[in-house]
């Protein structure tokens, strides 16, 4: 299944959908990040999704994280929460969403990297590639998040 993500897009298709998420910045020893290449957009992003009926919010960040790359994780803070209702993501079923995600800070605690039906593909990246000409191909919604990560804040954001 196909997904396009929008922001801001006087062109996107209204949604019909509201989905409560969860995502993770989960880093190494050396501080380089996890991301995933997203097999439905082939953009880069952390891992996370949808929160199923028998979740807690932390609980979707790490099944998910296991799910999409391989690791077992522990919870270990929050960056944010993610609501803006000009993010709007279509996917080619007829689903067109807004996602409410809460990305939290979690670390490794077992497991290895593998891909699964949602990734093509793992690996940690450095802050520092994210930023620079050329970087990973990755919504501007993930950079975000990971942005608010790497500034430390000292309390969450909230939007």
């Amino acid at each position: 299944m196909a997904r396009t993500e929008y922001y801001d897009d006087p062109g996107a298709p209204e949604p019909n959908s509201l989905v409560v998420a969860a995502s993770a910045v989960v880093t190494d020893g050396g501080g380089r990040i996890l991301l995933q290449r997203r097999r439905d957009s082939g953009l880069w992003a952390l891992p996370g999704g949808g929160m199923e009926m028998t979740d807690s919010l932390p609980g979707t960040a790490v099944r998910e994280v296991k799910e999409e790359t391989g690791y077992d994780v522990e919870i270990t803070g929050l960056v944010g929460t993610y609501t803006d209702p000009r993010h709007i993501i279509a996917y080619s079923d007829g689903e067109v969403r807004r996602q409410f995600n809460v990305c939290f800070r979690a670390r490794i605690v077992g497991g290895s990297p593998a891909v699964s039906d949602e990734s093509t593909e793992v690996r940690f990246v450095e802050p520092g590639e994210l930023s620079e000409p050329g970087a990973l191909p990755m919504h501007h919604t993930q950079r975000l998040r990971i942005q608010h990560f790497l500034e430390d804040r000292p309390t969450p954001y909230l939007g």
